[in-house]
């Protein structure tokens, strides 16, 4: 296979739950050793945090559990993404909209929910922890270390 298959991370500032994403399945991926068949990005639908690394929570929460992040910076994703990346992966239903309202004709095919990939949990979103405490880091953490999992399983069973 000479194209890697490209995995895009969507949240709404790409500095919380994106970002996390980005380093929980770029690890994934090494692991695996699919380093050559996979490339892992991460974006945002809004700029507010355009050029800036991820929340510092962000990066504690994921440090303790051995994913390094601090080297991401936040942007924002663009239709050229839609088309750009085979998985457009969002963190819940507002940045799905938002990603549908850009996604241009026919790659709608490419956008998803990231619980998708966890097909026995209740929820369909992974909540937004920016407000919230350190503990709603932890549980993004969760939902998207075992998510992430069976993304990977899709992507390896689908595609290799």
């Amino acid at each position: 296979m000479s194209e890697k298959i490209k995995v895009l991370f969507v949240c709404m500032g790409n500095i919380c739950r994106s970002p996390t994403a980005h380093g929980v399945f770029r690890k994934l991926v090494r692991l695996a050793d699919v380093e050559h068949l996979i490339e892992v990005d991460s974006a945002g639908t809004h700029s507010y945090h355009t050029g800036k690394a991820p929340d510092p929570r962000a990066q504690q929460a994921a440090q303790a559990r051995g994913y390094d992040i601090s080297d991401l910076q936040a942007r924002r994703v663009s239709a050229q993404d839609c088309m750009q990346f085979d998985y457009v992966v969002a963190m819940d239903e507002e940045n799905l909209m938002k990603l549908e309202e850009l996604c241009p004709e026919g790659h709608e095919h490419k956008l998803c929910l990231l619980l998708d990939f966890l097909p026995d949990s209740p929820l369909r979103e992974v909540p937004d922890p920016y407000y919230g405490g350190m503990k709603g880091f932890e549980r993004v953490l969760d939902l998207v270390e075992e998510a992430s999992k069976g993304l990977l399983m899709h992507i390896v069973e689908k595609h290799f």
